[in-house]
């Protein structure tokens, strides 16, 4: 139930505002993947192709994109020097690097290939410090400053000098920023070995998603970074933003406006001695899935482990009948909602491509996103099928299909969809919280319980997941804990109830 967020701010908020659009020149990015040490035992194996791919990415958003790669102190100078000169006031502008960083003095500096690094002061003489590059940004009049730093890594420098400090300082930033660390403060993570980073695996998926404001976009990247390491890597944010702002352009949607005060958010605290009712710390949306990446690429196949068992018990099938309330019916003709989803420019924008290229799978399933989020579930769903005509074994196409069939009453479909989902990839979290809904919906509690417990303890923030056990619990007869999961879930997001009242259950 991955674009259950979207849906629900849709159904709560009215669209009465817009957000300025940022046109193609007044977006700036920096990509630099530094792999090739010399003094490292080897060479990186991430930082090229996470660079490469957050740049082609950054590109299909109106990004106009630098790329580096095993950059020097010369080259890097001078293309922080590019970058500069093409930020006028209201630009937004966008910096990743990905390679070794170092604090020093309370500040980070981000550290060429070709450094020269004995003592602590040639880190000062050779890196490059976030906090003057992101001043020099802020100084040309950039409007809103993003920096995220894939440098957490315990560097080969350190054992030089005894008064370095293990990770990344924290970023006393201009108002306007955000900065994202891929792990938390002074905390380090050990290169993967694979292709690409788990940062930026799961940037990735959030950045591809319609509608997020950055916040939420980092946010969600956090929480999934979180989930998928099992707590062992948490990023670190810090916002500052006085104006909202997303990285897929199109209709503001019904986001939030972004808030001006500073906020570090800190790494999600430990769970109180109830284990899903948890504060999160501010300005984090409340708890949600994330939303789901768009089609497999080589970003996101890595292999990382699953983090918990999945249930064994496989639902039985399902009347097509089964629901506990009418669902719509498919709409046969045009409708006015159809027609002006026609007109939306995010679908244009991608109707445009699958039109040219009607294999384009990405903008296939960026648009069934897009309809599924605005409650065109027919539409939604016919972008579904053709992703996984071309891509059979894509888990997240499987996942919202089954989701937005569910939401319907195609309940055998979604069923299916489910099953295939959590055989390609056990432990699918968002696929857990699916079924969840789909047997709660059939009326097979006990199936219920079981996928929604199997999704909290993968994720025991997932609300959709704590309120629906807490429905399932009730109808089985176990009232006082369903209600203390009721309770639990409403604390922690106030709106899951209409959201499941939008679903058809009560």
């Amino acid at each position: 139930m991955t674009l259950r967020l979207l849906l629900l701010l849709g159904l709560i908020v009215p669209a009465v505002a817009s957000v300025p659009c940022f046109a193609a020149a007044d977006r700036v990015a920096l990509v630099i993947g530094n792999a090739k040490y010399p003094d490292a035992d080897a060479p990186l194996t991430e930082p090229v192709n996470d660079a490469r791919d957050l740049a082609d990415e950054l590109k299909r958003d109106g990004f106009n994109v630098d790329v580096l790669e095993n950059a020097g102190g010369e080259a890097m100078r001078h293309a922080l020097d590019r970058l500069y000169g093409k930020i006028k006031p209201g630009t937004v502008a966008l910096v990743f690097f990905s390679g070794y960083g170092i604090q020093s003095n309370r500040q980070s500096y981000l550290i060429p290939v070709d450094a020269q690094i004995w003592q602590e002061a040639d880190v000062r003489r050779d890196g490059f410090s976030l906090e003057t590059v992101l001043g020099e940004i802020n100084g040309r009049g950039a409007g809103v400053k993003i920096a995220l730093i894939d440098a957490s890594r315990r560097n080969p420098y350190e054992r030089r000098f005894r008064t370095a400090s293990a990770g990344l300082a924290p970023v006393i930033a201009p108002t306007g920023t955000l900065v994202m660390y891929s792990a938390a403060l002074s905390a380090v993570v050990s290169d993967s070995g694979r292709d690409h980073s788990l940062f930026v695996q799961e940037l990735l998926k959030e950045i591809r998603v319609p509608d997020l404001s950055a916040e939420e976009t980092l946010n969600h990247t956090r929480v999934g970074v979180t989930r998928a390491s099992r707590n062992e890597q948490v990023p670190w944010i810090s916002f500052s933003l006085a104006e909202d702002f997303t990285f897929v352009t199109g209709p503001a949607g019904n986001r939030p406006a972004g808030g001006a005060a500073e906020t570090n958010v800190t790494p999600p605290p430990a769970p109180t001695p109830s284990p899903t009712q948890v504060v999160v710390a501010p300005p984090a949306p409340p708890p949600a899935p994330p939303m789901p990446s768009p089609a497999p690429s080589p970003v996101q196949k890595a292999d990382t482990p699953p983090p918990a068992p999945a249930p064994t018990a496989t639902p039985a099938p399902v009347p097509p009948a089964a629901s506990n309330s009418p669902s719509p019916e498919p709409n046969v003709a045009p409708t006015s909602t159809q027609v002006a989803l026609a007109d939306d420019p995010t679908v244009k924008s991608l109707s445009a491509k699958i039109a040219a290229n009607p294999d384009d799978v990405s903008a296939l399933y960026r648009r069934g996103q897009v309809y599924a989020s605005k409650g065109a579930y027919d539409l939604a769903i016919k972008d579904f099928d053709d992703t996984i005509r071309i891509n059979p074994k894509d888990v997240e196409a499987l996942n919202n299909r089954c989701w937005a069939s569910t939401v319907i009453g195609e309940l055998q479909t979604a069923l299916r969809d489910c099953n295939e989902a959590l055989r390609l990839r056990p432990n699918f979290v968002d696929a857990l919280d699916s079924r969840g809904l789909l047997n709660l919906k059939s009326g097979a509690n006990k199936n219920a319980i079981a996928d929604f417990d199997a999704a909290l303890k993968i994720n025991p923030r997932l609300t959709s997941s704590l309120y629906g056990r807490g429905l399932a619990r009730q109808r089985s007869g176990a009232a006082q804990e369903g209600a203390l999961d009721i309770a639990n879930a409403k604390a922690m997001d106030p709106n899951v109830v209409q959201e499941f009242e939008s679903y058809g259950v009560r």
